[in-house]
């Protein structure tokens, strides 16, 4: 048994040099952290999108372009060139965004826009002492409790990716639900937040339906704002209401996008679901992927498969938002956002609703077709 000279320094032989690996590791990721802020920054203060398509710039033309002070844009610019989004030519001294780093930090619609990312870190990091409480205490941290950023952020981040796929593969991967959406059909999307998949639905269905539902009201009075500007008020409209009590019945498709393990109740929103679904009709659940574990803590696959960009950036978030999340909802489960297929199947199941299929997967998401 292994014996200590002090609390928490094992007495035996450590090994240096991986030590010395493992300190360059956790520099390399605080040094990312630091770095999210800038680049949250460059994408709130439009650097990115200066720098796209136009050449090598000066830090003055840069500025200049933007509107901002050279000084700062001189610094932010010198971190870019740190962490590699941005070149830099000595001999000119000018910098440059690559079009490849464009595609991912500097356009909104493209489906590699990942910036959205960091604007959540501004409202997750502010969070950091309840989290301590609420690891102490066992209580949760809710949604509404968090920054603007938050939510902002999550919509920005989610939108490229619904964009991308959830009319040309992800709906069309359901058996029969495009056909109804053609000819007209009735549609909840549950948890929409800002209403981008709504929204992005009711312009590819000109005859359907859509209402959304969330219980956030900032994000539902957002979501009517954007609805509005598109032009489509007249058939897609937004109210607060818990995944519980959505009103309506006679549903065509029912949707939950990356939200159902954020309910502290998902068994009581998949239940009023069944009861508000028309005859025939189905829930589409969107979710993210990576390795499952349970709610009691044991692994129901590997912990360490999700050692990868995306596991880890979804187990984090998991601690951060989504378990605090359900748990403030002092729910019967909370599920965090890695619970797995197994575990959504059987509170389905339990739910009445039977039938059930993986019908789309993306490095991020699986898609599953719902039914009684």
């Amino acid at each position: 048994m292994a014996t200590s000279t002090s609390a928490g320094a094992p007495s035996g032989a450590v090994d240096q040099e991986r030590v010395q690996q493992f300190l360059e590791k956790v520099i390399t990721d605080g040094g990312a952290a630091v770095a999210g802020l800038c680049t949250s920054l460059g994408d709130r203060l439009g650097l990115y999108t200066a720098m796209a398509g136009a050449g090598p710039l000066t830090s003055a033309r840069l500025a200049a372009r933007t509107g901002l002070v050279e000084r700062y844009v001189r610094e932010w610019l010198d971190a870019q060139v740190a962490g590699e989004y941005v070149t830099y030519a000595p001999g000119t001294d000018t910098y440059q965004l690559p079009d490849e780093h464009a595609a991912v930090l500097a356009d909104p619609d493209r489906s590699t826009y990942a910036a959205g990312f960091f604007t959540m870190l501004q409202a997750v990091y502010a969070t950091e002492d309840s989290l301590m409480d609420a690891f102490r205490t066992g209580e949760g941290v809710g949604w509404e409790e968090h920054g603007p950023a938050l939510f902002a952020g999550t919509a920005k981040f989610f939108r490229p990716g619904y964009t991308a796929a959830l009319v040309p593969e992800w709906l069309t991967s359901l058996d029969g639900v495009v056909e109804k959406l053609e000819r007209g059909a009735r549609v909840a999307d549950v948890g929409c937040g800002y209403g981008y998949s709504t929204t992005l639905m009711a312009r590819a269905f000109p005859r359907s339906y859509f209402r959304g539902f969330d219980f956030h009201r900032p994000s539902v009075e957002a979501a009517r704002g954007i609805a509005a500007e598109r032009g489509l008020a007249d058939r897609v409209s937004f109210d607060v209401a818990t995944a519980q009590d959505f009103p309506g019945e006679g549903f065509d498709l029912i949707t939950f996008f990356d939200c159902l393990h954020d309910i502290g109740d998902p068994g009581g929103a998949l239940r009023h679901a069944e009861q508000a679904l028309a005859d025939g009709g189905s829930c589409m659940i969107v979710e993210h992927g990576g390795t499952s574990r349970t709610e009691s803590g044991g692994a129901s696959g590997h912990a360490q498969e999700n050692t990868n960009p995306v596991g880890r950036a979804l187990t984090a978030a998991s601690v951060a938002v989504c378990l605090p999340s359900a748990l403030a909802q002092h729910g019967p489960q909370a599920l965090g956002n890695h619970a797995g297929e197994e575990a959504m199947r059987k509170i389905a199941d339990d739910a009445g609703l039977h039938h059930w299929r993986l019908a789309a997967e993306s490095p991020v998401n699986r898609v599953y077709a719902v039914g009684r």
